[in-house]
């Protein structure tokens, strides 16, 4: 089977997934109706008017009868990630003639929840190319596979695969359309709660939704180039740090205490573990910016606290320029790689990974130690796991481990040659570690006049850490070796 030729098999799903993203993606026009932006019409109307144009031409492939197989929604989900990356840059392109590779640059981090820019005029951009960032934030945070697959009817084996394989792992309902429903419903909730929340700070309610909605997603786009420092408001700061938690946690939690169950979410280790690296990854950060940084305790809590919590929860967000010691970065770095929860729109290794692996670290142990021909029994969140499950769950939950580590060092060889020679070993592995996990905290490795070389290097980190390595992996190794895929009613 020729290896183009498979994605036939998923065509009519992604066109289906591109034509409600032409439909959603008409909201930024509210903005610019609002604000009178009329040069931003073609700018903006190219986006849905480019989906929907793809959205009907996949869909006029014609099906192949061969069954679905992971592999290829695998492929087709980084496939669609990059098409959307292209797609979304084109308001930058023709609205102010940025260059290409600045603007897939700008749509990846966009999409992907990122939050490192390259653009160093954000106080004199367009109010509605400003919206279209946060918007692709907050669309991008829960996922597109999985706000197309709410839009439809039913659901089907192909659109279970590609809402799994877009790193989703939540079912809150029995078919991934009424998950995905949910989920939205959930998700707009929280944003209209915690932009009112965040008003209180005493911030508009133009920069109120917009910090909503990068935090929620867990982002970190910001509307000025001060970033946080423009506010001077540390109400504010105090405001979006829960906005950035609930965004980490994972979001099947919600939905039960929407149901009246409560003590999932008190009882949750993966919660227990964030709001504890939360609270120690703060206080030490904290501490050593006091101590060895000699900041006055106000500003080192402040910091301190911000920063940590928008590292652990990939959100990106900083009320510092972060030019600190070793200490606290490395400390923030480590945070940066755990990430939030699976099931959330945070980004990084994630917490429930952590939890998996000390788990399976353990009981190899206890493995290693039994007497004679006792069995030891795998457990997690309280149930026995068959032996050969847990065997093969522990090695694929390693294996994302080790390629993440991999693909970091690679990264950071290759980033020391390209930095600027007052750059340290630990500081480009900062900006290496804050890349992947899509979390956009910076110290200035990047800037808008960074080489092509270091942006395209970048854009290749978000796109391959938003989709958790492996989607990426297999559509690159389907272009080399082709797909498998088999007749349907074969055995075979």
């Amino acid at each position: 089977m020729k290896r183009l030729e498979t994605l036939a098999v998923i065509a009519h799903d992604m066109g289906i997934i591109f034509k409600f993203l032409g439909v959603i993606t008409l909201v930024p026009f509210v903005v610019l109706f609002i604000f009178e932006e009329w040069e931003m019409v073609v700018p903006l109307a190219s986006v849905p008017l480019t989906f929907l144009l793809l959205g009907l031409l996949i869909s006029r492939i014609p099906r192949r009868e061969y069954v679905p197989q992971i592999s290829v929604a695998l492929a087709a989900v980084a496939l669609i990630w990059l098409a959307i990356a292209v797609v979304g840059a084109l308001p930058f392109v023709i609205g102010v003639h940025m260059s290409w590779t600045d603007s897939i640059f700008e749509a990846m981090s966009g999409w992907t929840g990122t939050g490192f820019t390259v653009i160093g005029t954000l106080d004199s951009t367009p109010k509605t190319l400003l919206f279209w960032r946060s918007f692709m934030q907050w669309v991008g945070g829960v996922g597109v596979i999985a706000f197309g697959i709410a839009m439809l009817s039913r659901s089907s084996l192909m659109q279970h695969q590609l809402y799994r394989s877009e790193g989703r792992s939540e079912e809150l309902m029995p078919s991934v359309v009424s998950t995905g429903r949910r989920m939205w419903v959930i998700y707009l909730f929280l944003t209209v709660v915690f932009t009112g929340m965040v008003m209180l700070s005493g911030v508009p309610l133009w920069d109120a939704l917009n910090l909503t909605m990068v935090s929620i997603a867990t982002g970190g786009f910001s509307l000025h180039d001060a970033g946080m420092a423009y506010y001077h408001n540390v109400v504010l700061e105090g405001l979006l740090i829960p906005v950035m938690i609930a965004g980490a946690l994972p979001f099947k939690l919600y939905f039960l205490m929407y149901r009246g169950k409560l003590r999932p979410f008190f009882r949750d280790r993966v919660v227990h573990l964030i709001l504890a690296l939360a609270l120690v990854g703060s206080a030490v950060v904290t501490l050593d910016l006091h101590i060895f940084n000699n900041f006055p305790l106000e500003t080192a809590v402040r910091q301190g606290f911000f920063c940590t919590i928008s590292g652990l929860t990939c959100t990106g967000l900083q009320n510092s320029d972060l030019h600190w010691v070793a200490g606290p970065l490395i400390v923030i770095t480590i945070l940066m790689m755990i990430g939030g929860a699976a099931g959330s729109t945070s980004g990084g290794i994630k917490a429930n990974r952590v939890i998996l692996g000390y788990e399976g670290l353990v009981w190899w142990f206890r493995r290693f130690f039994a007497r004679g021909k006792e069995m030891v029994p795998f457990r997690h969140e309280g149930k026995v796991i068959p032996t050969r499950i847990s065997e093969v769950e522990l090695s694929k939950n390693m294996l994302i481990i080790v390629l993440y580590v991999l693909i970091i060092f690679v990264a950071t060889v290759i980033g020391l040659h390209l930095a600027a020679t007052d750059f340290k070993v630990h500081e480009v592995v900062f900006e290496e570690v804050s890349t992947m996990s899509n979390v956009g905290l910076g110290l200035g490795y990047l800037v808008p006049t960074s080489p092509l070389s270091t942006k395209w290097i970048f854009i290749f980190l978000m796109w391959i850490g938003r989709l958790e390595i492996i989607p990426v992996l297999i559509l690159a190794m389907g272009l080399v070796r082709g797909f498998e895929a088999r007749v349907k009613g074969s055995r075979k």
